[in-house]
């Protein structure tokens, strides 16, 4: 579906729907079916995490983590995917996974699930644009002469978050056209570096994708501390996991979306096949290409340096660094889309501090400017002020990070068992154009329920230990904060007589952004 192929009929059921549910067509439509792909694929962004957090496979179980851990991590991916794209159909509204888990919950579920998603968000750009600066230093620091220091690493942050935002101020046209373009570079950033490492390699010997080693602990750079083997390819599992993530950004710009009911499913379960396929590729590649699998485990984070310092020639080298450098300026370019639209989704609700102004529309640009920034400007804060505090010897932001993706996943999870609960009730009769049935649906669901079990289990192991504590803390501050105070004064999403008191309203919402419907 491209914008030549969207006709009057298909903008006014998009907006149709969107009128039902009792908001305003405010954002413009302007995404195709591959651009809402290319939005999560930019996120989930391969060239990003499968490098930055390579050595969480390298320097634990060895070849096998990537040989079969990165498939059984991507597998526990795709389950919330699947899951996802059943509700993502039936309701296509920005902030999605706030939405779904208010109609198919309830007012406090929904705040909860908004939380969730948010904080890991705002998390999670931060920790991709300081992945993005610690990558940039290893490639180019030496020859830049530019150190790794939290002064410079936050000049850094500061300069590209903030052109993160300003593009995504200018509108989602411009956002669309280089978020497109991500989702090509990172096909081909892919395919060269497989490319590459396979002609470098001396020998091709698969069977180091399936060979086992235990680096934990000294061999493998302290990466992981010393832990059974058992463990250590458990632990491996969270550089796929950890990486696959963010295809919730389909969800979040679905009203930006042609067709949105039958494209954001399918855009948010192909984002992370294709991640799945791509990433084996060039990862398998990178691993038969390494020299010495005991030498690369002591590498620990600088595996991926050191290994192209080995086989790989100065000019070639570089230029794959470019391509992965640019590949993951991108990725906190989608970041920012997808942070700023939950944001404005649970403000038009009343769900923040300022909501009046974070739900505001720019009928210039006809994006939520407010929240652009605010999301911008949260997740530079945030890393600031976690790399200043430590915590019993250990940096707050690495404690903060950890917890994270259980954040997203968690808030994947809650509106995937409210569904499952709901389906068939009056709180979801109706299913929306991608209907896979209620049997796989139900398979898929109870899988993501294992899954985040597994997710939880692994990432609170040391030395993210910290991770137990600051979830339990989290549900038992939301729980306080819900029951003291937001329980009376949140109202959730417009329901029943609600949504038809506001068409007025949505009418005038829509003529102040110059939306023709």
């Amino acid at each position: 579906m491209t914008q030549q192929d969207y006709t009057d009929t298909d903008k006014s059921e998009d907006i149709k729907v969107l009128h039902s549910m009792g908001y305003a067509q405010e954002l413009e439509r302007r995404l195709s079916r591959f651009s809402n792909f290319a939005v999560s694929f930019s996120i989930i962004c391969i060239l990003s995490g499968g490098i930055n957090s390579l050595a969480q496979a390298t320097s634990g179980a060895g070849g096998i983590g990537i040989g079969i851990g990165w498939l059984v991590g991507c597998f526990v991916s795709l389950t919330f995917a699947v899951a996802m794209s059943q509700i993502s159909s039936a309701y296509p509204t920005a902030g999605g996974l706030y939405h779904w888990g208010s109609i198919l919950g309830n007012r406090g579920t929904g705040w909860v699930t908004a939380w969730l998603n948010l904080l890991g968000l705002i998390t999670v750009l931060g920790a991709i644009n300081v992945g993005t600066w610690t990558f940039f230093v290893g490639a180019f620091g030496p020859a830049l002469g530019i150190e790794n220091t939290l002064t410079t690493q936050m000049i850094f942050l500061v300069i590209i978050t903030g052109a993160q935002a300003l593009i995504n101020h200018l509108g989602i046209k411009l956002t669309a056209k280089l978020t497109d373009f991500s989702g090509y570079l990172i096909f081909f950033g892919s395919i060269l570096i497989a490319v590459v490492c396979l002609l470098s390699a001396e020998t091709w010997d698969f069977s180091r994708l399936f060979s086992f080693h235990n680096y934990s602990g000294e061999a493998g750079g302290n990466v992981w501390p010393s832990v059974s083997n058992a463990w250590v390819f458990a632990l491996g599992l969270l550089l796929p996991i950890y990486t696959i993530t963010g295809y919730d950004a389909s969800a979040h710009t679905s009203e930006e979306t042609l067709k949105a009911a039958s494209s954001v499913p399918r855009a948010m379960v192909m984002s992370v096949v294709w991640s799945a396929i791509f990433g084996y590729l060039f990862l398998a590649a990178f691993v038969l290409m390494i020299p010495n699998m005991d030498e690369a485990a002591a590498q620990g984070w600088n595996v991926f340096f050191w290994a192209f310092d080995q086989r790989v020639g100065t000019g070639l080298k570089e230029f794959v660094y470019i391509v992965v450098f640019l590949a993951q300026l991108l990725c906190g370019l989608a970041t920012v889309t997808s942070a700023s639209r939950m944001i404005f989704a649970f403000s038009r609700d009343g769900g923040l501090p300022g909501s009046a102004a974070l739900a505001k529309v720019s009928p210039t640009y006809r994006t939520p400017v407010a929240a652009i920034w605010t999301a911008a400007v949260l997740s530079v804060l945030f890393v600031w002020g976690s790399s200043i505090v430590s915590v019993a010897g250990t940096s707050a932001y690495t404690i903060v990070v950890s917890c994270t993706v259980i954040f997203l996943f968690l808030s994947f999870t809650v509106p995937i068992v409210l569904g499952l609960l709901a389906w068939g009730t009056p709180k979801w009769d109706k299913m929306g154009p991608w209907n896979m049935g209620r049997g796989i649906f139900t398979l898929f669901a109870i899988l993501s329920v294992i899954s985040m079990i597994l997710i939880f289990i692994i990432g609170i192991q040391p030395p993210n230990d910290w991770a137990l504590y600051i979830t339990v803390g989290f549900f038992i501050l939301t729980a306080i904060v819900w029951f003291a105070f937001e329980k009376r004064r949140f109202q959730g999403p417009p329901l029943g007589e609600i949504i038809a008191a506001r068409q007025a309203a949505i009418k005038a919402a829509e003529q102040a952004v110059g939306e023709r419907s």
